[in-house]
């Protein structure tokens, strides 16, 4: 056995075992195992190991289908590695190991590619019939070209100077082997004739060494150039033997019969040879030499080109760079250009658009302007030489690393959005700047921007959120808007809703809930929509929080996060929920800015506002207790808000400590929190505690009145919200004996509990208000009061209404207390008498709904973002200022109302109030006014709507009036009451249902407002109409007449069919009564358009229809009990309407009417047949085919609430061949679409699916009401129809004596076409089928005109007119020469 080797062997020991080992045949005790390599594969490796060390031997027999992965991938080669030293020593049989690759990555099966997939372009088209030949010299131009305009980086070069070097040493290394053996073969040859004509024959003579065009490559044999020299040799001997002119003479031969641009070529290689080569003693260059040599030289050339170009361009630039510097040992001057002076901006007058570029303010700046650098408005951007920064540039720094950049985006773009919102960038940018931003991602890059870990980066994110969200004007006109009748309610600024598609077709069962579909959107999806509950969903709230709470901001940025949060409470009540409900958010409001005590201020300029109150954390309160009685009852409660009122309220603004105007905007927002809480009723027990504060402060604002001073806004907001207050309290102590009542009767049932305060609490108050209030009335003459006086007036006003209104329900008091002859009315008259001018009223040229154009937005509108645009009212209108027309009216109209319904006799005293020129011309331009709807109108038409509302209840008790007779003036102007009562019903908006029910319950079914139909007047329409009388359609005013007989039934009607807005309508009425205890939430309803439609005179006739489903599948007997006589109602107001109020339906396009008219065939079997439902809509279709009306009605346009007009009129042809007995109104229905100018589809239907109903449609043509040309003029030219009119009179499915309309109308367009001048196959065809129906020729061929009121419906001719003899002729006369005649 062998040993095993020791540490201490020798080489020649361990040689000497080797060698025994392999005499004895022994076996190693290591085995060596070879891994396979994975890029050859497990079976190549097997192979290999099997064949051992034969490297020599390959076999591709087992060559696999697809080539092994390359698995690491080979490395990729580096040129410069390639000049690296390799030693001498190193085995090269190792470096092959290393290098080997399996055969089969480079060898496998040859499969051909699919091409099917590849697209196939076809060649363009171009007016040469070859493509163009690219020449060397445009080839050469070009490339030089682009070594000039491209400029090579180090890098570039140094490749380029590479791969000059390896050419060069080849080019001449080729070229030296051709020079030699050139050199062996070839001795000297004689020159080319040159063939310029002025050169002497001396030079002609010369000899060089060989030919110079020709080559002999073309010749295919060996020694071509042996026979190149010959041929050489044979011309030179032939030019010696020629004289010169006989040389001359060959060479002009030979210019004219060679091309010319072979001749320039020819010119060109010989100019090519320099007198050096021509010496006889020089050597000789070959062509390809000479291009290797060119190639250098430009080479080079084009090096010193760059090197020249960038020692230019460094002494351009500013800095000149020095190799002692860093990396400056080669200079590359395109990296250094951004040192150089800026490019000119662009001219002036270019049509190109640019990008918009802002400055650190927001301004916009133009592209042309040329500002200065150092106002750091300059960078290195696409468009260096452009001042100011792009919105996506912004967008990119706002995630910079630097703080600095963040810091500085941010607050940029919180400027263009505070600039975007003014409207600033209208008129200069295509397309929305805000709607821009919010598809980019702006409020994620907020969002992320507050959670920046730098306070300066997360101050510039809250005031860019600010910016966004929060409108000053609007929060402005708001609080003017305040102390306005029913100035608390507002709508809720939630975005337009959006209808889910997904859902439709789906059972109810099936449909997914909206918080099921909420939890399902991502917050990109929210945020598109509503960009508040989207920000609410990115946990906006507890980063908010956080900031206030932890990082304790600049006084700048709390004031910012409180103005955010009072915008998110605007939004709906589930935003003030949730931000009642984030984690310590209000309480760190409540305890940090609205504190019970606190130091004064130290200095003016106040470093932060922490331990000092802040009025707008006390109106974000207010806000927050508006959106509903329970948020309110949780302010109060949990949050300490009673405690805080105790405080504010009984603190004089002067004592707070606190700057003068900060201290005022405190107090009068802790008046405004009580008046709130004070219209729910709750907090009524602070009243009675601070009850000396409240009369001590109304007393001082009634010296305020009678003082000549200048009064700040301040003072007089601070006494209206106090005002506001007190009427709130008188209201919930009116309540009190009705909710007693309702305890002691409630039996167990719920029932609000009775209010704290009682009558007896606020009956001390009415003195020293009507003492106020007259010395507000004596103010308004002085021009020194004048302004502070009517300003106040208006709260003075609804305080003295609120008490009269719930001084008539107290129980006692009424008949002892009310003396209002004695008290306010006569002086209130006797100054209002004088100013008249002012008080009445300046509202047309400030109206909403006389100027729609008033409420166009002012700034960017972004349908996810709503505001209320007041930007716009506060530059172009005073309706939303502190001195508006619309307070002063409306409180004095809401007085007048009350003032007339305790005292009945007053109401004639107040005649030259409604009969004064400006009030009957702002009714005038009511009437045809169409308002529109959007939450930038919204606000402010809800009170214009209560100032039109209270006019038109006043000028009703004028008409109505029973204790005094009426006045001539009065009711002369009842038609016009009327109408502008009709078109407030359709104005009104969500929250308003009480006023609509009153006005139908009152005014819009009045006799009193219908003077037509005591004047005679319905004796005038029966005359109008008596041309269209026949036996099935009575006078019209009969009809009318029995529609005023029917008035209360009418109203009772509509009054039914308005029962599901009942508690609408009870919510309204508790908030415009003031019913304090019922009042659930100061939120209006969300705004979606008017809260009735403006087709509701329509409304039992689509109730009915709805409740039938598609109509005619039930019987009459299955019809809901009073249905006849609800649509009999239905009818007879809408005849009133149409005779008498024809203005007042103008918002429902005719197409609408009849849609909703032919309601009456669908929703029952033989409802039409109903005599007063017959008469009635023969009237109403009479009406509505009147010639302009008729014009009018466009049934190419879908009806409100169908999908076109196509689908209604197939449901009513199905209906008439189904039940309608050849009725003939059912018919007109039917007739009226069949108009020439309507789409063909109808007449198509008619005459192809339905053509069976032409049996029964018997309509004549008297009893038509549309003129017979409507259907025949102009001449069809649809051949499927003509074809099938052909066919309806061939088989005789169409007869005279059953349809007399459609047979005129059919034989009209027969007849036109067949003698129609065009050459029309069809024709040819038509006329000879019609030659052998013998019955039609008479009607078809001698057809004249149509004639309504003739017994055929048409003229004839006598005999065929020879015109219309020979176009016949020329149809039809191959059969007749050819057949029978």
């Amino acid at each position: 056995m062998l040993r095993r080797p020791k540490p201490t062997d020798s080489e020649a020991d361990l040689l000497r075992e080797q060698q025994e080992l392999l005499a004895a045949g022994g076996r190693s005790t290591v085995a060596v195992v070879k891994r396979p390599d994975k890029r050859r594969g497990d079976a190549a490796a097997a192979e290999a190991h099997e064949q051992g060390n034969q490297r020599d031997v390959v076999t591709i027999e087992d060559l696999p289908d697809e080539l092994p992965t390359l698995t690491p991938a080979p490395p990729k080669k580096s040129r410069f590695k390639q000049e690296r030293v390799h030693f001498e020593d190193e085995d090269p049989e190792e470096r092959l190991d290393r290098h080997d690759t399996h055969i089969s990555a480079v060898l496998s099966r040859i499969i051909e590619r699919d091409t099917s997939a590849v697209p196939v372009s076809l060649p363009c088209i171009t007016g040469t019939a070859f493509p163009k030949v690219l020449h060397r010299s445009g080839i050469e131009s070009e490339v030089q070209e682009r070594a000039i305009r491209g400029r090579k980086s180090i890098f570039a070069r140094q490749i380029a100077a590479q791969r000059a070097k390896k050419e060069d040493v080849q080019s001449l290394n080729g070229s030296e082997s051709r020079d030699q053996s050139s050199a062996s073969r070839h001795v000297g040859f004689l020159p080319l004739e040159n063939m310029e004509t002025e050169q002497p024959e001396s030079d002609v003579m010369d000899r060089v060494g060989g030919p110079v065009l020709l080559t002999g490559q073309g010749l295919g044999i060996a020694n071509s150039a042996m026979e190149t020299m010959k041929i050489h040799e044979e011309n030179q001997s032939k030019l010696q033997v020629m004289s010169q002119s006989e040389i001359l003479q060959e060479q002009r031969k030979l210019l004219a019969q060679l091309d010319p641009r072979l001749v320039e070529f020819v010119r060109s290689r010989k100019a090519q040879r320099t007198p050096g080569s021509e010496s006889a003693s020089g050597p000789v260059t070959s062509p390809e030499l000479d291009h290797s040599i060119k190639a250098q030289e430009s080479q080079r050339d084009t090096m010193e080109d760059d090197e020249e170009d960038e020692n230019q361009l460094v002494v351009q630039l500013p800095i000149k760079p020095q190799k002692e510097w860093l990396h400056m040992d080669k200079v590359e001057p395109e990296k250094l250009e951004w040192t150089r002076d800026l490019p000119a901006p662009r001219k002036q007058g270019t049509k190109k658009a640019m990008q918009a570029r802002f400055d650190f303010a927001g301004t916009l700046i133009p592209p042309t302007k040329d500002l200065p650098t150092h106002l750091g408005l300059h960078h290195h951007g696409e468009e260096p030489e452009l001042a100011g920064y792009s919105l996506q540039e912004l967008f990119l720094l706002s995630r910079s690393q630097l703080n600095q950049q963040r810091n500085l985006a941010v607050s940029t773009l919180a400027n263009v959005l505070a600039k975007a919102h003014a409207g600033e960038y209208i008129s200069s940018l295509k397309g929305s700047v805000l709607s821009s931003l919010l598809d980019a991602g702006l409020l994620f890059l907020l969002r992320f921007s507050l959670d920046d870990s730098v306070e300066g980066v997360m101050s510039a994110a809250v005031h860019a959120l600010r910016a966004l969200l929060v409108s000053s004007y609007d929060e402005e006109c708001l609080d003017n808007a305040f102390p306005w009748l029913l100035g608390m309610a507002t709508f809720p600024l939630l975005p337009t809703a959006q209808e889910d598609e997904d859902d439709e077709g789906l059972d109810e069962t099936m449909k997914e809930t909206a918080k099921e579909k909420e939890e399902k959107k991502t917050d990109h999806d929210v945020a598109r929509q509503d960009v508040v509950k989207g920000f609410l969903k990115m946990q906006g709230l507890s980063r908010l929080r956080y900031i206030l709470e932890v990082v304790r901001p600049s006084p700048r940025v709390v004031l910012d996060i409180l103005e955010v949060l009072i915008r998110m409470a605007r939004h709906s009540t589930a935003a003030a929920t949730e931000i009642l409900a984030c984690p310590r958010l209000m309480t760190t409001v409540i305890s940090e800015f609205l504190p019970c005590s606190w130091a004064p201020a130290t200095s003016q300029a106040l470093s932060s506002l922490y331990g000092l109150p802040v009025a707008l954390a006390m109106k974000l309160l207010r806000v927050l207790a508006s959106a509903g009685r329970h948020a309110c009852a949780r302010i109060l409660n949990s949050l300490g808000g009673k405690e805080l009122l105790s405080r504010f309220v009984v603190v004089e603004p002067s004592e707070m400590l606190l700057e003068a105007g900060e201290a005022l905007r405190c107090s009068t927002e802790a008046l405004r929190l009580f008046a709130v809480a004070a219209s729910y009723g709750q907090a009524c027990n602070l009243y009675t505690d601070l009850y000396p504060v409240l009369v001590k402060r109304l007393q001082a604002g009634n010296r305020l009145c009678a003082s000549s001073e200048a009064v700040l806004f301040l003072e007089l907001d601070r006494i209206k919200a106090l005002l506001v207050l007190l009427t709130r309290v008188t209201q919930t102590a009116g309540c009190h004996e009705e909710l007693q009542r309702d305890l002691v009767s409630a039996q167990g049932t719920e029932c609000p509990p009775p209010p704290p305060v009682v009558w007896s609490h606020v009956m001390g108050l009415q003195p020293t208000v009507i003492s106020s209030l007259k010395g507000c009335v004596r103010a308004v003459d002085g021009p020194a009061q004048m302004s502070s006086a009517r300003i106040l007036l208006p709260s003075y006003l609804l305080y003295i209404e609120a008490y009269y209104s719930q001084l008539c329900v107290q129980v006692g008091i009424y008949k002892k207390e009310i003396s209002l002859k004695a008290s306010v009315t006569p002086s209130l008259l006797k100054q209002l008498e004088h100013n008249s001018d002012y008080v009445l009223f300046c509202c047309r040229s400030s109206s909403m709904i006389c100027n729609p154009g008033l409420s166009a937005a002012g700034g960017e509108v972004v349908p996810s973002l709503p505001s209320l645009g007041c930007s716009r009212l506060k530059t172009s209108s005073t309706m939303a200022g502190p001195n508006s027309p619309l307070s002063l009216p409306t409180a004095l109209l809401y007085l007048l109302n009350t003032i007339t319904s305790i005292h009945k006799g007053l109401i004639k005293k107040f005649s030259h109030l409604i009969l004064s020129d400006s009030v009957l011309s702002y009714l005038r331009s009511c009437i045809g006014a169409m308002p529109s709807v959007s939450q930038m109108s919204a606000w402010i038409l809800h009170h214009e709507h209560h100032l039109l509302y209270l006019l038109l209840r006043l000028a009703h008790k004028l008409v109505t009036a029973t204790s005094v007779p009426v006045d001539p003036e009065v009711a002369k102007h009842a038609a016009l009451f009327h109408q502008v009562s009709l078109a407030l019903v359709s104005w009104l908006l969500p929250g308003s249902e009480y006023l609509a029910h009153e006005l139908m319950s009152v005014m819009t079914f009045s006799h009193s407002l219908l003077p037509e139909g005591v004047h005679g007047e319905t004796e005038v329409a029966a005359l109008a109409e008596l041309q269209l009388k026949d036996r099935t359609s009575p006078a019209v005013g009969a009809l009318l007449r029995d529609a005023l007989h029917h008035l209360p039934s009418i109203r009772g009607c509509y009054l039914t069919h308005l029962a599901h807005l009942e508690s609408s309508v009870l919510s309204s009425r508790d908030r415009y009564l003031g019913r304090t205890p019922f009042v659930s939430s100061h939120l209006l309803p969300e705004l979606t358009g008017p809260s009735l439609p403006s087709d509701w005179p329509f409304l039992p006739l689509i109730s009915l229809y709805e409740r039938m489903g598609a109509g005619g599948e039930q019987q009459v007997e299955s019809l809901p009990e009073g249905s006849v006589q609800s649509v009999t109602h239905c009818l007879q107001w809408l005849l009133v309407l149409e005779s008498w109020r024809e203005q007042a339906l103008t918002a429902v396009p005719p197409v609408a009417k009849l849609a909703r008219l032919a309601c009456v065939f669908l929703c029952s079997s033989d409802l039409f047949l109903e005599r007063p439902v017959q008469e009635l809509t023969w009237a109403l279709f009479r009406r509505l085919t009147r010639p302009a009306q008729l014009e009018a009605l466009d049934l190419g346009s879908p009806p409100p609430g169908l999908a076109s007009f196509h689908d209604l009129y197939s449901a009513l042809l199905a209906q008439y061949e189904a039940v309608s007995f050849g009725d003939p109104l059912f018919g007109c229905f039917m007739l009226l679409p069949l108009q020439r100018r309507y789409s063909v589809t109808m007449r198509l239907a008619v005459f192809g699916e339905h053509v069976g109903m032409l049996r029964s449609l018997g309509v004549s043509l008297q009893q038509l009401p549309i003129p017979l040309e409507k259907f025949t003029c102009p001449m069809e030219d649809s051949l499927p129809l003509l074809r099938l009119y052909f066919r309806a009179l061939v088989t005789g499915a169409l007869k005279r004596n059953w349809c007399p309309v459609l047979y005129v109308v059919t034989v009209a367009h027969l007849n036109a076409f067949f003698f129609s001048q065009d050459e029309v196959a069809e024709v040819n065809y038509l006329c000879n089928k019609t030659s052998v129906i013998l019955v039609l020729k008479n009607h078809l061929l001698l057809f004249r005109l149509p004639q309504q009121n003739s017994e055929l419906g048409f003229s004839t001719y006598e005999q065929l007119p020879p015109i219309r003899a020979r176009r016949l002729e020329s149809i039809v006369g191959t059969e007749v020469k050819g057949g029978e005649r």
